[in-house]
């Protein structure tokens, strides 16, 4: 198995060393807006513990960030007013895992409307980003 790399992207956003729309953070997690988005509102729940993947993790810290992931699910689709949502985690490149740091991605789904492919849409408008991670975050805060 590889080692994981702490200078991965999303470790990266974790230490504040790279910019992101912050939706939520405490000792276990940091939630943000997907920059590259499948949909509208497509939001990471990145773990703070270091690990790859599902396959290096540490049952007891998934447990308690997995414990995260309704509450978090809600108010996503509260703010985005989407008709369902997709819960989506990858394992390893032939899976399609493009960063290396275990994370959850929360994809709203639109009726009618397709979503774009996984790290092949283009950047989101930042405003629009913004906005939206302060929907979401409202939502947290009313759960």
């Amino acid at each position: 198995m590889t080692a994981y790399e702490p200078d991965n992207v999303f470790a990266k956003i974790i230490r504040g060393e790279f910019a992101s729309h912050k939706v939520f953070e405490d000792e276990q997690v940091l939630v943000v807006m997907d920059v590259f988005p499948q949909s509208r509102g497509h939001t990471l729940m990145i773990p703070k513990a270091p690990s790859r993947n599902l396959f290096d993790a540490d049952p007891m810290e998934f447990g308690a960030v997995a414990a995260y992931l309704p509450k978090l699910a809600r108010a996503v689709m509260a703010a985005t007013k989407a008709d369902g949502l997709q819960l989506r985690q990858y394992n390893e490149t032939p899976a399609g895992q493009t960063v290396f740091h275990l994370h959850f991605h929360l994809i709203p789904v639109y009726a009618g409307i397709e979503l774009g492919r996984h790290a092949g849409s283009g950047r989101a408008d930042d405003a629009e980003l913004a906005g939206l991670a302060q929907a979401i975050a409202m939502g947290l805060d009313a759960a």
